[in-house]
Protein backbone atom coordinates (compact mmCIF):
# COMPACT_ATOMS: atom_id res chain seq x y z
CA UNK A 1 0.00 0.00 0.00
CA UNK A 2 1.71 3.28 -0.48
CA UNK A 3 2.62 5.56 1.73
CA UNK A 4 0.37 8.49 1.14
CA UNK A 5 -2.06 6.10 1.29
CA UNK A 6 -1.08 4.82 4.33
CA UNK A 7 -0.30 7.61 6.59
CA UNK A 8 -4.17 8.76 6.31
CA UNK A 9 -5.39 5.31 7.89
CA UNK A 10 -2.86 5.02 10.26
CA UNK A 11 -4.43 8.58 11.65
CA UNK A 12 -7.54 7.39 10.91
CA UNK A 13 -7.48 4.65 13.27
CA UNK A 14 -5.77 6.90 16.44
CA UNK A 15 -8.46 9.38 15.91
CA UNK A 16 -10.77 6.26 16.58
CA UNK A 17 -8.46 4.90 19.68
CA UNK A 18 -9.01 8.90 20.56
CA UNK A 19 -12.45 9.66 20.53
CA UNK A 20 -13.31 5.94 21.95
CA UNK A 21 -11.22 7.95 24.90
CA UNK A 22 -13.45 11.30 24.77
CA UNK A 23 -10.28 13.26 23.79
CA UNK A 24 -12.21 15.62 21.36
CA UNK A 25 -8.42 17.50 20.15
CA UNK A 26 -6.44 15.13 18.38
CA UNK A 27 -3.86 16.38 15.62
CA UNK A 28 -0.15 15.35 14.33
CA UNK A 29 2.83 16.22 16.40
CA UNK A 30 5.25 18.97 15.75
CA UNK A 31 8.63 17.58 14.41
CA UNK A 32 10.21 18.68 17.59
CA UNK A 33 7.83 16.51 19.32
CA UNK A 34 7.76 13.91 17.67
CA UNK A 35 11.73 13.61 17.81
CA UNK A 36 11.51 13.71 21.62
CA UNK A 37 9.21 11.29 21.64
CA UNK A 38 11.41 9.24 19.35
CA UNK A 39 14.25 9.65 21.21
CA UNK A 40 12.80 8.62 24.95
CA UNK A 41 10.69 5.61 23.00
CA UNK A 42 14.32 4.20 21.81
CA UNK A 43 16.31 5.95 24.49
CA UNK A 44 18.57 8.07 22.47
CA UNK A 45 18.53 9.27 18.74
CA UNK A 46 16.79 5.90 16.59
CA UNK A 47 20.09 6.04 13.90
CA UNK A 48 18.69 3.63 11.00
CA UNK A 49 17.79 1.08 12.75
CA UNK A 50 16.00 0.85 16.44
CA UNK A 51 13.87 -1.61 18.83
CA UNK A 52 11.58 -1.34 22.35
CA UNK A 53 10.12 -4.02 23.39
CA UNK A 54 7.21 -3.93 26.11
CA UNK A 55 5.92 -6.92 27.73
CA UNK A 56 3.31 -7.70 30.35
CA UNK A 57 2.28 -10.90 31.98
CA UNK A 58 -0.70 -10.71 34.72
CA UNK A 59 -0.71 -12.80 37.64
CA UNK A 60 -3.98 -13.98 38.79
CA UNK A 61 -4.25 -11.18 41.66
CA UNK A 62 -4.56 -8.85 39.07
CA UNK A 63 -6.94 -10.92 36.76
CA UNK A 64 -8.68 -11.65 39.54
CA UNK A 65 -9.07 -7.47 39.92
CA UNK A 66 -10.19 -7.15 36.23
CA UNK A 67 -12.74 -10.18 35.73
CA UNK A 68 -13.89 -8.78 32.24
CA UNK A 69 -10.06 -8.80 31.20
CA UNK A 70 -9.57 -11.00 27.96
CA UNK A 71 -6.15 -10.53 27.61
CA UNK A 72 -3.71 -12.95 29.85
CA UNK A 73 -0.80 -11.29 28.75
CA UNK A 74 0.91 -8.95 26.08
CA UNK A 75 4.40 -7.84 24.17
CA UNK A 76 4.87 -4.59 21.91
CA UNK A 77 8.15 -4.48 19.83
CA UNK A 78 8.10 -0.61 18.38
CA UNK A 79 10.66 -0.53 15.21
CA UNK A 80 12.07 2.68 13.63
CA UNK A 81 13.97 2.43 10.67
CA UNK A 82 15.11 5.09 8.06
CA UNK A 83 14.05 5.50 4.52
CA UNK A 84 16.45 5.95 1.89
CA UNK A 85 14.07 7.62 -0.47
CA UNK A 86 12.27 10.45 1.90
CA UNK A 87 14.74 10.29 4.71
CA UNK A 88 12.53 10.37 7.54
CA UNK A 89 12.49 8.12 10.08
CA UNK A 90 9.55 5.20 9.92
CA UNK A 91 7.91 3.45 12.80
CA UNK A 92 6.23 0.29 12.97
CA UNK A 93 4.82 -2.30 15.45
CA UNK A 94 4.06 -6.00 15.89
CA UNK A 95 1.91 -6.47 18.95
CA UNK A 96 1.83 -9.98 20.78
CA UNK A 97 -0.99 -11.69 23.17
CA UNK A 98 -2.49 -14.38 24.60
CA UNK A 99 -6.22 -14.36 26.06
CA UNK A 100 -7.09 -15.47 29.16
CA UNK A 101 -9.28 -18.10 28.34
CA UNK A 102 -8.50 -19.40 24.87
CA UNK A 103 -5.59 -21.21 23.88
CA UNK A 104 -3.05 -19.86 21.14
CA UNK A 105 -0.65 -16.96 20.34
CA UNK A 106 -2.22 -13.92 18.84
CA UNK A 107 -0.47 -10.96 16.99
CA UNK A 108 -1.40 -8.21 14.75
CA UNK A 109 0.95 -5.48 13.06
CA UNK A 110 1.05 -2.38 11.40
CA UNK A 111 2.61 1.47 10.36
CA UNK A 112 3.08 4.09 12.66
CA UNK A 113 4.08 7.19 10.78
CA UNK A 114 2.40 9.12 13.06
CA UNK A 115 3.24 10.86 16.54
CA UNK A 116 0.03 12.88 17.74
CA UNK A 117 -0.42 15.08 19.66
CA UNK A 118 -3.48 14.83 22.43
CA UNK A 119 -4.79 17.64 24.59
CA UNK A 120 -5.56 15.76 27.70
CA UNK A 121 -2.21 15.55 29.13
CA UNK A 122 -0.42 17.22 26.84
CA UNK A 123 0.45 13.25 25.96
CA UNK A 124 2.12 12.73 22.71
CA UNK A 125 1.62 9.06 21.58
CA UNK A 126 2.31 6.83 18.00
CA UNK A 127 -0.98 6.58 16.55
CA UNK A 128 -0.76 2.80 14.79
CA UNK A 129 -2.69 1.28 12.03
CA UNK A 130 -3.62 -2.34 10.45
CA UNK A 131 -3.67 -1.65 6.40
CA UNK A 132 -7.62 -2.01 4.99
CA UNK A 133 -9.19 -0.98 8.01
CA UNK A 134 -7.79 -3.07 10.47
CA UNK A 135 -7.94 -1.04 13.31
CA UNK A 136 -5.34 0.19 14.80
CA UNK A 137 -3.47 1.07 18.38
CA UNK A 138 -2.22 4.09 20.54
CA UNK A 139 0.88 3.78 21.92
CA UNK A 140 2.28 6.30 24.40
CA UNK A 141 4.99 6.41 27.31
CA UNK A 142 4.56 6.46 31.41
CA UNK A 143 6.66 9.47 32.46
CA UNK A 144 9.87 7.93 33.17
CA UNK A 145 9.66 6.29 29.85
CA UNK A 146 9.85 2.55 32.15
CA UNK A 147 6.68 1.66 30.76
CA UNK A 148 4.37 1.65 27.61
CA UNK A 149 0.88 2.49 27.45
CA UNK A 150 -1.44 0.33 24.60
CA UNK A 151 -4.68 1.88 24.10
CA UNK A 152 -7.03 0.26 21.55
CA UNK A 153 -10.89 0.41 20.43
CA UNK A 154 -10.51 -2.21 18.00
CA UNK A 155 -7.09 -4.26 15.64
CA UNK A 156 -6.92 -6.75 13.43
CA UNK A 157 -5.43 -9.75 14.67
CA UNK A 158 -4.50 -12.89 13.72
CA UNK A 159 -3.21 -16.70 15.30
CA UNK A 160 0.60 -17.99 15.10
CA UNK A 161 1.44 -15.29 12.60
CA UNK A 162 -0.57 -16.74 9.81
CA UNK A 163 -2.11 -13.28 8.11
CA UNK A 164 -5.14 -14.97 5.67
CA UNK A 165 -8.49 -14.84 6.19
CA UNK A 166 -9.19 -18.10 7.68
CA UNK A 167 -7.00 -16.43 10.70
CA UNK A 168 -8.30 -13.29 11.14
CA UNK A 169 -10.00 -11.81 13.96
CA UNK A 170 -9.76 -8.60 15.85
CA UNK A 171 -9.32 -7.88 19.66
CA UNK A 172 -11.76 -5.26 20.60
CA UNK A 173 -11.18 -3.15 23.54
CA UNK A 174 -13.83 -4.02 25.90
CA UNK A 175 -14.67 -2.59 29.71
CA UNK A 176 -10.89 -4.09 30.71
CA UNK A 177 -9.34 -4.37 27.29
CA UNK A 178 -8.92 -0.59 26.37
CA UNK A 179 -5.79 0.19 28.02
CA UNK A 180 -2.48 -1.82 28.89
CA UNK A 181 0.49 -0.98 30.57
CA UNK A 182 3.52 -3.22 29.82
CA UNK A 183 6.70 -2.64 30.93
CA UNK A 184 10.00 -1.95 28.70
CA UNK A 185 12.48 -4.93 28.69
CA UNK A 186 15.35 -6.28 26.37
CA UNK A 187 14.64 -6.44 22.84
CA UNK A 188 15.34 -10.23 22.54
CA UNK A 189 11.92 -10.42 25.10
CA UNK A 190 10.21 -9.50 21.91
CA UNK A 191 12.03 -12.02 19.44
CA UNK A 192 8.52 -14.36 18.92
CA UNK A 193 7.02 -11.73 17.14
CA UNK A 194 9.45 -11.21 14.41
CA UNK A 195 9.89 -13.96 11.52
CA UNK A 196 12.03 -12.58 8.84
CA UNK A 197 15.53 -14.03 9.88
CA UNK A 198 17.59 -11.04 9.13
CA UNK A 199 15.43 -8.97 11.04
CA UNK A 200 15.51 -11.59 13.61
CA UNK A 201 19.14 -11.17 13.92
CA UNK A 202 19.05 -7.27 13.87
CA UNK A 203 17.24 -7.36 16.95
CA UNK A 204 19.01 -9.68 19.42
CA UNK A 205 22.05 -7.41 18.25
CA UNK A 206 20.36 -4.31 19.92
Amino acid sequence: MKLALVLPLALAAFIGVARAEEADDVREASKADAETFNARMYAGAPGNKAYACFVRRYDADHLARHPKQKVASMKLLVSAEADEEDKQLHNSFRLGFRYRHRSGDFDSSGSCHHAVFVREGNEVRLGCGVDCEGGGIGVALAKDDKSAIVRLERVRVWQNNKPDDDAERSLVGGADDRSFRLDRTDSSECASLVTDRKELAALRHK
